[in-house]
């Protein structure tokens, strides 16, 4: 098969400098007027996304679904969702983003499907021949945490299957890694279905790879395999489906939810987020950066304060220790021995799932300081909508599409619409309407775009400027190097080869000082990029409350 260039350039060879922008389709800009945001409102909106200069856009499931969970219960992996448009809409996005230097993602959800899918009714049949019936997992008993088809499960001819997350949400049968004759469910991975399975993975990639779409985020990528230790076999898969896509559409990327780049990103993703949860430690690198417990809170958390507290009581400790793991198992997994050649950890500001960064009492000054971290590091950031100009995580947002994974864990809050302001003063050539989907914040003082362009001075114009200068110095690509120079307040390290570009960080209130590391003698001043509250003063650096700076380091006399 002839390899097919990818329509938006090598995004594959540009892991390094690459920001993403996360989009919740039915919350980020409504075209048509029916409330719910389509992809005609994001195609209405790229120009705004090219001021603001991000390399590739990540959709949210737009795909056919009942939507029982928000669009990642899908029915028909080849057709987007009416509410967002056709397939040509999708067809045309890809294409202007294109031509903007934008790359379009999709959110391919490998693991399960909605119960309304037809490979799901046909498989459900009690008639169906064991290739269709074995797509998914089937018990004749009943088994824990099991849902049963057919009846109420107390009918002779009931029988259970395997949900994936909800109940409506059917595990596709990827095999086991250790099948048991007594547990005839547990089919190997070379099975007729999970070999079924593997090819429609493909399929399903082929389908919008061919209509200019660049890559995908794969949904619980973590999942597919069951009963896996060590994900060896989950490993295996995706190893396979990345050669494919290396050979076949090269330039395109996969992007994992996994939560561990230590595992993932070596078991064949370009890229794989620090998450909420994932990993050895259940998601506390990310969490310990900012869950201020004021949003989607998991009772199993506990508390602890994070890095991006006004009260100074976090550390960023576990954060680069993660991420520092993450890179080595990265490097040495890549032919050449480098970090962020062929993979990168991915740091997201938050996203659909987890609270925004400006939540409870942490405003948009305060969250300066975490998005120059996110910005700055050798990760591929990712900017979830609307935290570029302070978003409020809205805790009374009503429970929406399965938003509500416990009473204390909404994530409605972190969806709600995106709020563009007065009309006809954000770039771009149309106008579409800010989305209904669910109500928008009602604060006087709820941020906007509009707002945030008309003022210099704020988080956007900011966040920007960071992006600018992630493209333009090549200290802070993500295969620069970094030197850690303090987790705590300040948070401080360097980038580049010879350490000469500085990031100071104070998320706390109290003023804080940093004396540099080296011999001072002969050192003069350095220049401050971007930021401010930061003074150099020899080899002190002074950093007021909510401070942020990256500052260029003069050379010291040899």
């Amino acid at each position: 098969m002839t390899a097919r260039t990818a329509p938006a350039g090598d995004l594959a060879a540009r892991l390094g400098s690459t920001v993403l922008y996360q989009v919740y389709p039915q919350s980020f800009a409504d075209a048509d007027g029916d409330g719910i945001g389509d992809l005609d409102g994001i195609r209405q909106r790229l120009d705004y996304l090219a001021w603001l200069g991000v390399d590739a856009v990540w959709l949210s499931p737009c795909f056919v679904s009942p939507f029982q969970d928000a669009g990642y219960d899908v029915a028909d992996y080849l057709t987007v969702a009416p509410r967002y448009g056709t397939n040509a809409d999708l067809a045309a996005l890809c294409a202007e983003a294109a031509g903007r230097g934008i790359a379009v993602l999709l959110d391919l959800v490998a693991g399960h499907t909605s119960d309304q899918h037809p490979w799901f009714a046909a498989a459900s049949d009690p008639g169906a021949p064991p290739a269709v019936r074995d797509r998914y997992v089937w018990a004749d008993v009943p088994q824990a945490g099991w849902q049963p088809v057919g009846g109420t499960g107390t009918e002779p001819t009931a029988r259970w299957y395997l949900p994936n997350f909800f109940p409506c949400q059917p595990a596709l049968n990827f095999g086991y890694a250790r099948p048991r004759p007594d547990e005839p469910w547990r089919q190997p991975v070379d099975a007729p279905g999970p070999a079924a399975n593997r090819a429609a993975l493909r399929e399903i990639m082929a389908h919008w790879f061919d209509l200019g779409v660049s890559g995908f985020r794969v949904d619980m990528a973590a999942s597919l395999v069951k009963d896996d230790p060590g994900l060896v076999e989950t490993g295996r898969l995706w190893r396979g489906v990345r050669e494919w896509v290396d050979t076949t559409y090269p330039g395109r990327v996969l992007i994992a939810e996994w939560g561990d780049p230590r595992v993932s990103v070596p078991s064949g993703f370009h890229a794989d987020f620090l998450l909420q949860f994932g990993g050895p430690d259940d998601g506390l690198p990310l969490r310990s950066l900012w869950n201020n417990g004021a949003g989607t809170v998991n009772d199993v958390w506990g508390e602890l304060a994070c890095w991006a507290d006004a009260e100074g009581r976090g550390d960023a400790t576990a954060f680069v220790e993660a991420w520092t793991a993450a890179a080595a198992a990265i490097a040495a997994a890549d032919p050449g021995g480098r970090y962020a050649r062929s993979g990168v950890v991915g740091l997201p500001t938050s996203n659909h799932d987890f609270t925004r960064l400006v939540a409870g009492p942490r405003d948009a000054v305060q969250a300066r300081a975490a998005m120059t971290l996110v910005l700055t590091w050798p990760a591929m950031p990712s900017i979830y909508y609307g935290d570029e100009i302070g978003m409020r995580y809205l805790p009374d947002a009503p429970t929406t599409e399965g938003s509500r994974l416990s009473p204390t864990y909404e994530r409605a809050g972190c969806r709600t619409p995106m709020q563009w302001g007065t009309p006809g003063s954000v770039p771009g050539p149309g106008e579409p309407k800010q989305s209904r989907y669910l109500p928008a914040d009602p604060a006087p003082d709820a941020p906007t775009v509009a707002g945030a362009l008309a003022d210099p001075g704020s988080l956007l114009h900011l966040v920007r400027d960071l992006v600018a200068l992630r493209h333009s110095d090549p200290r802070l690509d993500a295969g620069s190097p970094l030197r850690v120079l303090a987790a705590g307040y300040p948070m401080a390290y360097t980038r580049g080869d010879d350490g000469s570009l500085l990031v100071v960080l104070n998320p706390g209130r109290t003023p804080v000082s940093l004396r540099l590391p080296g011999d001072p003698t002969g050192r003069t001043p350095g220049a401050v990029l971007l930021g401010g509250g930061v003074r150099l003063a020899g080899d002190v650096v002074h950093l007021d409350g909510f401070a942020h700076a990256v500052v260029d380091l003069a050379p010291t006399r040899s």
